[in-house]
């Protein structure tokens, strides 16, 4: 997980923000949290530690993958076992105002809510493949929160609102088997972490090793769905990146190495074949075009 991602872990329980937050804690020590409560909604989405969460008198174990989500008013605080594996977590808090909101918008909303506060089940498991997708999401959340690109307010009450739409639709598939639609399938969870990690290697082993899958099954399966293959399809996600960052005064070399490509001459190639026309004359026509 990024350095630059991570907060430093702070006390305080209570919101800043009238509607929502997010923080990524990666503790290495951490004093003891007393029983509290507060009146969000706590959302955590543990990555490591030898921890449990007592909520109430009851005591949870959990484990990377796991979710868990504390309403309003309920009394928890997290027991740390021991320190030898540092405690990493999101943490996300959303007001009740805001959920109340999202209510008036759907009622599809907040069934993980109204789930939890009628059963008192906090804690949900999750396969290492269905939590990948659940950071991916996260990630992008705190980076967009952390920017300042044009639109950001927007983008970040969309992309809380898929979070949240997102959860619900997982504990309610898990919970209503008669109604229980497919779950994300591989194939789209790769086409995320492809857009996620577009700058970085990405192998057939590494996917691989990532979604612990084999690779010839990963290609199988993107073939199946996409009609092309894995490696086309993050060629051409590369290509649109380095020709929008060309078109926005990009260098040429830094686009290609920016955004995945080893060496000039493949991605010379790989662009000429997807725009008929060289990186290069492609740059000086928009340039007489807006000159």
């Amino acid at each position: 997980m990024a350095k630059k991602l991570e907060t430093r872990f702070q006390t305080r329980q209570y919101m800043l923000s009238k509607d929502f937050e997010i923080y990524y804690y990666n503790d290495h020590t951490l004093s003891k949290v007393e029983l509290h409560s507060h009146d969000y909604y706590e959302f955590y989405f543990f990555l490591e530690g030898n921890v449990s969460i007592q909520i109430g008198e009851a005591l949870y174990p959990v484990k990377f993958g796991d979710v868990m989500l504390i309403p309003p008013q309920v009394p928890h605080c997290p027991i740390i076992h021991n320190t030898d594996i540092p405690y990493r977590r999101f943490v996300f808090w959303i007001s009740q105002d805001y959920c109340r909101h999202l209510c008036r918008i759907s009622t599809d909303y907040f069934y993980l809510m109204e789930y939890v506060q009628k059963h008192q089940k906090y804690l949900f498991h999750n396969d290492r493949i269905t939590f990948n997708s659940l950071q991916s999401q996260i990630t992008r959340l705190i980076e967009e929160m952390g920017g300042n690109r044009f639109g950001k307010h927007t983008q970040i009450s969309l992309y809380v609102n898929e979070l949240i739409l997102h959860l619900n639709r997982l504990v309610y598939e898990k919970h209503m088997p008669s109604k229980k639609v497919p779950e994300i399938s591989l194939c789209q969870n790769l086409i995320r972490y492809i857009e996620n990690h577009i700058e970085q290697d990405l192998s057939l082993e590494l996917l691989a090793r990532e979604f612990f899958v084999s690779k010839y099954h990963i290609a199988h399966v993107f073939k199946d769905n996409l009609g092309m293959s894995i490696h086309q399809h993050i060629t051409k996600k590369r290509l649109e990146l380095c020709r929008d960052a060309i078109l926005s005064d990009m260098s040429i070399t830094q686009a290609y190495q920016t955004f995945g490509f080893g060496d000039y001459s493949s991605f010379y190639r790989a662009f000429k074949k997807e725009y008929g026309i060289s990186p290069r004359d492609f740059k000086d026509m928009q340039t007489v075009t807006y000159d």
